[in-house]
């Protein structure tokens, strides 16, 4: 029997695949990036038809560095990035419009005009989400809106509504499906019943014949086509890139945390098989459904994490790559009174206000490039206090916490980080949790594990970190920053 798996991580700036052993290894990976479009303040697109062009690509870049072939694959697993909005013509696949990104804030108008009349709590209660331009409810509207004919193709039955997952599966398969932890992020389906609710659809005015079937996360989602990979391989799993990590960090019991840093930060808590609703501005949201077992989730969602230091290299050009932080955050220390909020496209959880932007403050004479980068990593650990602060409102606070994604190879940051939360945090051996969790659960499906008790075996720790920092330095510095925030914010 097959024992490799391919796991296909689509991201919001690049395509990668992964093929892993049995042991959760990895043995060939493949990566693109691909053009990110900005044709109005605020907004944020990606050319589908790229995306799954450069998807294809590291598939077949992967399976042939592992010298491998398609009869080797076990089964695929797809994690994306969550709430990307497409529609496309199920005749010819080809999407009405780009992709609008999870980042996009065009719809703020909109979802304010919904608040004003009086519909978030209804939403909040059937979704567990926040009524936010984030989502992809309000992005499908915008298009239907404004794309001629859409609207009237839609109701015809002519138009797929998709998140990045159902679009890739549809191109790989023909099926036209999404898991339940895509689907709990649209704000259009009821995370009670696991399934779509026809009164956000209505207010939304978004017809249900565009609307994938809604899967377990581990299932048979469909066999890709013989002359993508060279034979039909089965595609087994499938989860929203945050949940997938929650999963590769096998955080499978109540309580357990991870937090990964990518181009947002997203800390999930698993609180087990009943949705525990937030207080306290967080999202209530579905980690997994393996078999009859569906777990829930609190969360936090940063949008602007490794962003952040992407907008120090490429708009500052204060450094020319990622690496050069380590040595001038050390050179600087924890102790610096600069701050960096990175609102570019407004402030996620807890404090949800689109409209708040980007500010540097505690500039000196003595401040220079050092000091500046390293607020821009501070930031980032900052607002994940943000996040700690809301779950312990809730009752909800993890006992340590296991992290992931390109920034936590910075051992200064993973260090901060724990300093600033006053809280232990383990990093995995393997940092690719997102494409590791996709391919546990495409692996479930397959029977190459025998369930998630297995899978946990596999999970090994690489490096921990403990608290150093004391108690008055901690709370100087974070009033510092609370202070900071509290001067962009536009809304209470």
């Amino acid at each position: 029997m097959a024992q490799y798996i391919l796991s296909i991580d689509q991201g919001t700036t690049s395509s990668r695949a992964i093929v892993f052993n049995d042991l959760g290894q990895i043995v060939a990976t493949a990566q693109q990036e691909f053009l990110q479009y900005f044709p109005n303040l605020g907004w944020v697109e990606h050319d589908p038809e790229e995306i799954i062009s450069t998807v294809i690509s590291v598939c077949q870049q992967a399976i042939e560095t592992a010298k491998l072939s398609a009869k080797d694959i076990a089964s695929i697993g797809i994690t994306n990035q969550r709430e990307t909005t497409i529609l496309w013509d199920k005749q010819t696949g080809k999407p009405v419009y780009k992709a609008i990104v999870w980042q996009d804030r065009r719809t703020a108008d909109f979802c304010s005009e919904l608040k004003n009349q009086g519909y978030e709590t209804l939403i909040n209660d059937k979704t567990g989400l926040l009524l936010d331009p984030y989502f992809s409810a309000s992005k499908i509207k915008w298009i239907l809106d404004h794309v001629p004919q859409a609207k009237e193709k839609a109701e015809s039955g002519d138009l797929a509504f998709g998140t990045i997952d159902t679009f890739i599966l549809w191109h790989l398969t023909g099926e036209h499906k999404t898991d339940v932890t895509n689907a709990s992020r649209t704000l259009l389906c009821n995370i009670h019943t696991l399934s779509w609710d026809h009164e956000l659809l209505a207010l939304f005015d978004v017809p249900a014949s565009i609307l994938p079937t809604i899967e377990p996360s581990c299932c048979q989602f469909g066999f890709t086509k013989p002359e993508i990979l060279g034979e039909a391989v089965l595609v087994g799993g499938m989860a929203g890139d945050q949940q997938a990590a929650l999963i590769g960090q096998a955080c499978f019991e109540e309580g357990m945390a991870k937090s990964t840093y990518g181009t947002g930060c997203f800390l999930i808590l698993n609180t087990g098989n009943t949705p525990r609703k937030s207080q306290h501005r967080l999202l209530t949201t579905v980690a997994y459904q393996i078999g009859d077992v569906t777990h829930y989730a609190l969360e936090g969602s940063i949008f602007m994490a490794g962003a952040t230091i992407q907008w120090i290299r490429d708009c500052l050009k204060l450094i020319d790559h990622a690496s050069e932080t380590l040595d001038m955050a050390q050179s600087v220390g924890a102790n610096n009174h600069v701050y960096l909020v990175p609102a570019f496209t407004g402030l996620g959880a807890p404090y949800w206000d689109p409209n708040a932007r980007g500010a540097i403050m505690g500039l000196t004479r003595d401040t220079g490039i050092a000091e500046i980068v390293t607020a821009g990593l501070q930031s980032v650990c900052y607002q994940t206090r943000d996040l700690l602060e809301a779950m312990k409102k809730d009752q909800a606070m993890p006992a340590r916490l296991r992290v992931d994604g390109g920034m936590v190879v910075n051992d200064w940051v993973v260090q901060f980080l724990s300093d600033i939360l006053d809280l232990t945090i383990e990093r995995p051996a393997v940092t690719e949790t997102t494409a590791l969790g996709a391919a546990f659960l495409a692996g479930i499906c397959a029977g190459i594990y025998k369930d998630m008790d297995e899978v946990s075996q596999l999970w090994q720790k690489q490096a921990q970190f403990s608290p150093l920092m004391n108690d008055d330095e901690r709370s100087v510095l974070y009033n510092g920053w609370l202070d900071t925030v509290s001067r962009v914010r536009t809304s209470e």
